[in-house]
């Protein structure tokens, strides 16, 4: 099921966080960042934040967990933040606990994004992914989106550059 996140998860979220961090961006991230600047212990806090209060530029985002009395699976939604596509909708995260992969969670989670994207009335849903993260840019290749055109270097993770992804939907 897939609800929305609530305080007391921000421990099980921040954890599937940074392992999906580790587990996908290794080799592109610096491990600098991914084992010592990013801690679980660190992130619950901003996790509390998600489920509580709403941050500044994110104030319609939505948190979400897949949770079937074991949470798998984290999503952040919301409207974009590109000023090219104002009117679009972005799935700003979504990571799934590296142990439990390839049960059909982050498809869930996807469609979960599609259909509040419409009952929100959005048209069109945008993703970031790091360039050279080859099984996210497949899976959601697989889900129906492609790229843009559209580009940008992560400065605050070593200059990795990150692809934009869309899908129209209906």
């Amino acid at each position: 099921m897939i609800r929305r996140l609530r305080k007391e998860d921000a421990p099980r979220a921040a954890e599937i966080h940074i392992f999906g961090w580790r587990a996908a961006y290794r080799g592109i991230v610096s491990d600098e960042t991914l084992f010592k600047e990013m801690t679980v212990a660190a992130r619950i806090p901003a996790w509390e934040k998600r489920a509580t209060e709403r941050e500044e530029g994110y104030e319609d985002w939505e948190s979400y967990v897949y949770d079937d009395g074991i949470i798998k699976g984290i999503l952040s939604i919301g409207s974009c933040r590109d000023d090219d596509k104002k009117g679009s909708f972005e799935l700003g995260g979504i990571y799934v606990d590296p142990l439990m992969k390839r049960q059909g969670i982050g498809k869930a989670l996807i469609r979960f994004c599609e259909n509040r994207a419409k009952e929100l009335g959005f048209k069109e849903i945008l993703i970031w992914v790091f360039e050279a993260n080859d099984p996210s840019r497949k899976f959601y290749e697989a889900m129906g989106y492609k790229t843009d055109g559209k580009t940008k270097v992560h400065e605050r993770h070593g200059g990795a550059l990150e692809v934009r992804y869309a899908k129209s939907i209906k």
